[in-house]
């Protein structure tokens, strides 16, 4: 038995036949949610979760510890916690604004994920943006590259689609996504992709990426040096809702 599930039910009080009709399955299919412990394809257990006015980890919490890296789970529980996420990315956007299409078209298209592996790991990112959902949401701030709007990830489809959902992930007040234009020459974004993370109890972590595996910073002069990338690359960024109107714009060239 699934007892967050059944909790949930019953909190909001749906039943297993209305949850199924809002999220477009079969009652059946629910039911062995609920009773048998299935786990739900990552599009139902996002849409299953967002009815019941959940986070995805509320309800599936083993989830996203089962289906990310072993590497990865320290930052995992650093972001479930935080109360702001600085995030910077030049290659693509950060994973917590990913629509499902542009994800599984990042983890999948480089090829360097094992084709069988790629559904897993997307199920772990798309549980992974219900901590934008929640109703104390961290303060997200992200920025990225021009270029990151205009590179065809998944095709045109996917990206006219990508940045629509984005301009509406600005609309939420604790979400802002500044964009550093094109004409902007040398700065510190081209070191490569940085978050930044701050707790509760005022504690500052890092997360850097690359092409093997993340790193969790907490040394005082790497967080320093974090901080100070951070003040560059915000400051050649275009305003919060500059960013939006371009992000706007160059949706409809995708479409």
């Amino acid at each position: 038995m699934n007892d967050a599930l059944r909790v949930a039910l019953s909190d909001t009080g749906h039943t297993t036949e209305s949850l199924a009709a809002q999220v477009g399955v079969d009652p059946k299919t629910v039911a062995r949610w609920l009773t048998e412990g299935r786990i739900p394809h990552p599009r139902h257990r996002f849409s299953a979760a967002e009815a019941l006015g959940r986070d995805v980890a509320d309800i599936w919490p083993d989830i996203s510890r089962r289906r990310d890296p072993i590497w990865f789970r320290p930052w995992q529980e650093i972001e479930r916690e935080a109360v702001s996420l600085r995030w910077f990315e030049s290659t693509v956007l950060p994973g917590l604004l990913q629509t499902e299409a542009y994800a599984r078209a990042v983890l999948s298209d480089a090829g360097l994920i094992p084709r069988a592996d790629v559904e897993r790991h997307l199920a772990g990112r798309l549980a992974r943006q219900g901590i934008l959902k929640r109703d104390d949401p961290p303060q997200f701030t992200a920025v990225v590259d021009e270029a990151v709007l205009r590179r065809p990830v998944g095709g045109r489809a996917t990206m006219h689609a990508q940045l629509r959902a984005l301009v509406t992930a600005c609309a939420e007040p604790h979400v802002r996504v500044h964009v550093v234009p094109s004409t902007v020459g040398a700065y510190a974004g081209l070191n490569g992709p940085f978050v930044i993370a701050n707790s509760h109890d005022l504690r500052v972590a890092g997360y850097l990426d690359n092409q093997l595996q993340g790193q969790v910073v907490s040394d005082p002069e790497d967080i320093a040096a974090m901080m100070a990338a951070w003040e560059n690359v915000r400051g050649e960024a275009l305003s919060h809702w500059q960013s939006v109107d371009l992000i706007t714009e160059v949706a409809e060239t995708w479409s």
